[in-house]
C-alpha cells in the first residue's frame, strides 16, 4: 500500500490509491471493532485466569505501591470476647482519651455558648493532642473567626479598615463533661482564657478557613480586637503579612484587582499601610503550590503562643502503571478522582497572624516531591526544619487515610486467584448504610506495643456482613509517623461489628423506651458516632448520646452508651456506664498513671477539706454561692485526675449545695 502511494509521485494511480485507502480503513474498523471480541471470546475466556495472571500480579504489586500500601504491617490477632475490669485499668491513658463529644453537636455548642457576638463564628472543630500534667491530653478545638455576612452595619469601612480579624480559640478536653452535659473548656471567651499550661499571645485571626476578603491595615483607622463590655478594644496590626499599599500607583493597581474604587480615594491609607488577600489558608497555599493536591482539613496548632494551621498536601500522578485509579462518589474525596499514585509527601504551615508560609518534604522518598523540590527550592524545606515541639502535632491526614483504607479493602489480597474471584473483599461501610465509617483519631495503647500514642483507626466487616474482619491503624507520633497498622481477626470468629452493636442499643428495653419518650416530649436525640475502641485484648464500644430540645441550637450530653461482649448499659457519665458493664468502679483512688510511668497527681488538691453547709450562716447566699463553685472547682479537679470515686462524692456535695440555694432563696 506504501509503494502504491509512493507510485503516485512517479506514475498518477489515483483512483487505485482511493480504493486502497478505503480497503485500508475498513480492515481497521474490522480490526479495532471485531477482533479484540473474536479474541476475547475464544481465547481469552476459556483460559481467562491463566493469561491474566501476571498481569494480575503486576496490578495487585503496582496499585499497593502507588497509595503507600506496600509497607502496611499486618498482624493476626485473634480478640477476646469482651474487655475485662483490670485491662480497663492496666490501659487508662486510652480510656482517659475516648472521645464523647461528636463534631457536629460539639460545633452547635460553640457556636451557641462562645461565638458571643454575631459576627463570630466557628467553622469547624478539630482534634489535637497536647502535653498536660505530664501525660497526652487529647482535645477538640476550634478558632473563632468572622463572618462579616452577619455584620449589622456593612459599611466599606467597617468590612475592609475595621473589622479585619477574628479573635481566640476555644478548647475542650475530649472526656469531659459540666454539669449540664455541656463541655468543660480549657480555653474559652474574650479576651481567651485558660485553665490548663497553654499560653495564647497571639489571638488575632488574619488568617484562617472562612470566606476569603481583603482587608487594609496600618491605616489610621484602629482595627476592632474584641468587644468588653459596652465597649471595644482596638489594635493595630504589627505583622509584615499582606502587601504595601501606601503608593498612588499601588492603590491604583489594587483598585483595579478588586474592582473597588474606596481603595483609591480612602484618606484613611499611610505610607505603611497593607492590603491582606488570599487569606483563607487553603486558597493561599493553592496559589503558590498548585501542583499539589491539599486534604480537606486544615487544622490549627497553639504553638509558641501563636496560631499555626497546619495543612496536608499531597503529591500525585494519573499514570502510574498498573495502578487502579481512584474513583469515589464520596463529595469529600471527589478531588481524588482519576488520581492513581498519591503520597503525603508535603506538610505546610501558615500563620493565622502573619500569614508566613513553610512547605516541608516529609517523605524523601518520594520521586515526585523531590522534582518539585528540584523545580522549586525556595518553597520545600526538609522535615528536618520544623520544630520538634510543633512536629509533635503532625497527624496522619484524614482524607490520605480514608483513601488508603478504601483501597485495602480490595488490594489487601496478594493471590491473584483470590483477587481474580473477589474472594475476601472488605468493607468500610456497614451494610445497608450510604455512609462509610468514618475514621477516629484516638489516643491508646495499640495491640503489641508499650506506649500508649496518638493513631488515626478505622474497623472493617467482610462485604456484604456486619462482624468485623479487623481494623487498620495510622500512626501519627513523631517516632512512627506513617506507619500502617493491620490487625486481622479470624473469619470463623464472631467479632460484633458497629451495625450488630447498634442493633443490641436498639433492642435495650430501657434505651429504646427513653428514646421513645424524650421524642414525645418534643426533644431531639442526636445519636452520636460508635466508636470501636480496642482495650487490651478485645474491643470496648462507645457511643455518646445528646439531647437537644425542638426549638433549640444547644446540644447536651445526656447518655453514655458502653459494650463489650455482647452486653450493653448506660448511664449519665462515661464512669457511671462503665461501672454498670463490669459491675465495679474500674477507676481506682489516686487516678491512673499517666504516660511514662510517672506518678498520677495527687488528690489534695481535689479532695481539699470545704466548709460545710450547716455552718454557713442563713442568710450568707454568697458563701454557700462560693462553696458550690470549690465543689464544682474540685469535682473537675478529680475527673481530670480520673479518680470517678471523689468526682462522684464532689458532684453529690454540690447537689446538695445547690438545692439549699433553691431553699435559701425562697425564703
Amino acid at each position: 500500500a506504501a509503494a502504491l502511494l509512493l507510485m503516485n509521485f512517479y506514475r498518477p494511480m489515483w483512483k487505485m490509491s482511493a480504493v486502497l485507502i478505503g480497503i485500508l480503513l475498513l480492515l481497521g474498523w474490522v480490526a479495532r471493532s471485531f477482533v479484540p471480541g473474536l479474541v476475547q471470546q475464544y481465547r481469552v475466556k476459556p483460559n481467562e485466569y491463566e493469561l491474566e495472571k501476571p498481569f494480575l500480579g503486576y496490578h495487585l504489586d503496582y496499585t499497593r505501591r502507588a497509595f503507600g500500601l506496600n509497607s502496611v504491617r499486618t498482624i493476626p490477632l485473634t480478640p477476646e470476647n469482651e474487655v475485662t475490669p483490670e485491662e480497663l485499668q492496666a490501659d487508662q491513658e486510652t480510656v482517659r482519651n475516648i472521645r464523647l463529644w461528636d463534631y457536629s453537636p460539639l460545633l452547635r455548642t460553640y457556636k451557641q455558648l462562645q461565638a458571643i457576638r454575631t459576627y463570630y463564628d466557628f467553622d469547624d472543630v478539630y482534634i489535637d493532642r497536647y502535653k498536660l500534667n505530664g501525660g497526652n491530653r487529647q482535645v477538640m478545638l476550634s478558632v473563632r473567626e468572622l463572618d462579616l455576612s452577619k455584620l449589622q452595619n456593612q459599611t466599606w469601612v467597617n468590612m475592609h479598615l475595621e473589622f479585619t480579624h477574628g479573635y481566640g480559640v476555644v478548647m475542650n478536653p475530649v472526656n469531659e463533661v459540666s454539669p449540664g452535659g455541656l463541655p468543660h473548656f480549657f480555653m474559652k471567651d474574650l479576651p481567651p482564657r485558660s485553665t490548663v499550661d497553654i499560653k495564647l499571645d497571639r489571638p488575632q485571626i488574619y488568617y484562617g478557613s472562612m470566606k476569603d476578603f481583603y482587608v487594609l491595615v496600618n491605616t489610621d483607622v484602629k482595627e476592632f480586637d474584641y468587644p468588653m463590655g459596652d465597649s471595644n478594644v482596638r489594635s493595630t496590626y504589627e505583622g509584615d503579612g499582606g502587601v504595601e499599599i501606601g503608593s498612588f500607583w499601588r492603590r491604583l493597581l489594587f483598585t483595579l484587582r478588586f474592582r473597588d474604587t474606596e481603595i483609591l480615594f480612602t484618606g484613611a491609607l499611610r505610607p505603611e499601610s497593607r492590603v491582606l488577600y488570599y487569606r483563607n489558608v487553603r486558597e493561599a497555599l493553592g496559589e503558590v503550590a498548585p501542583f499539589l493536591l491539599f486534604d480537606g482539613d486544615t487544622y490549627p496548632v497553639i504553638f509558641n503562643g501563636r496560631i499555626i494551621w497546619v495543612q496536608d498536601a499531597f503529591t500525585w500522578t494519573h499514570r502510574y502503571p498498573y495502578s487502579k485509579p481512584v474513583m469515589t462518589a464520596d463529595p469529600t474525596l471527589r478531588h481524588f478522582n482519576g488520581v492513581n499514585y498519591i503520597r503525603n509527601s508535603v506538610k505546610a504551615t501558615v500563620d493565622a497572624y502573619d500569614g508566613k508560609m513553610s512547605f516541608y518534604i516529609v517523605d524523601e522518598k518520594d520521586p515526585v516531591a523531590r522534582t518539585w523540590q528540584k523545580i522549586f527550592p525556595h518553597i520545600f524545606k526538609p522535615a528536618g526544619a520544623m520544630s520538634e515541639e510543633l512536629w509533635k502535632h503532625m497527624r496522619y491526614p484524614e482524607d490520605f487515610f480514608e483513601v488508603q483504607t478504601d483501597v485495602y479493602r480490595t488490594y489487601h489480597m496478594t493471590d491473584t486467584n483470590t483477587y481474580y474471584n473477589r474472594e475476601d473483599v472488605w468493607e468500610v461501610t456497614p451494610v445497608g448504610r450510604e455512609r462509610r465509617i468514618q475514621p477516629n483519631y484516638v489516643t491508646m495503647k495499640l495491640w503489641g506495643e508499650k506506649d500508649p500514642e496518638f493513631a488515626v483507626i478505622v474497623p472493617y466487616m467482610p462485604l456484604g456482613r456486619d462482624n468485623l474482619i479487623g481494623w487498620m491503624a495510622g500512626r501519627c507520633d513523631p517516632d512512627n509517623y506513617g506507619e500502617l497498622l493491620v490487625y486481622e481477626f479470624p473469619k470463623q470468629k464472631l467479632i460484633y461489628g458497629p451495625a450488630q452493636i447498634e442493633a443490641l442499643i436498639n433492642q435495650h428495653p430501657e434505651i429504646s423506651s427513653q428514646l421513645s419518650l424524650w421524642s414525645q416530649r418534643g426533644s431531639d436525640v442526636i445519636i452520636g458516632d460508635l466508636l470501636v475502641i480496642p482495650i487490651g485484648k478485645s474491643l470496648l464500644y462507645v457511643q455518646p448520646l445528646y439531647l437537644k430540645a425542638e426549638n433549640g441550637e444547644l446540644p447536651e450530653l445526656k447518655r453514655v452508651i458502653v459494650s463489650t461482649g455482647g452486653r450493653v448499659e448506660w448511664s449519665e457519665t462515661f464512669a457511671g456506664a462503665l461501672q454498670k458493664l463490669m459491675g465495679k468502679n474500674v477507676f481506682e483512688k489516686g487516678g491512673p498513671a499517666v504516660s511514662g510511668g510517672a506518678p498520677a497527681p495527687k488528690r489534695e488538691e481535689a479532695e481539699k477539706e470545704l466548709p460545710s453547709v450547716k455552718k454557713i450562716s442563713e442568710n450568707d447566699i454568697a458563701s454557700l454561692a462560693k462553696l458550690a463553685q470549690e465543689l464544682y472547682d474540685s469535682a473537675q479537679e478529680a475527673q481530670r485526675q480520673g479518680d470517678w470515686a471523689l468526682y462522684g462524692e464532689k458532684i453529690k456535695e454540690l447537689g446538695n449545695v445547690i438545692s439549699e440555694l433553691e431553699e435559701r432563696s425562697k425564703k
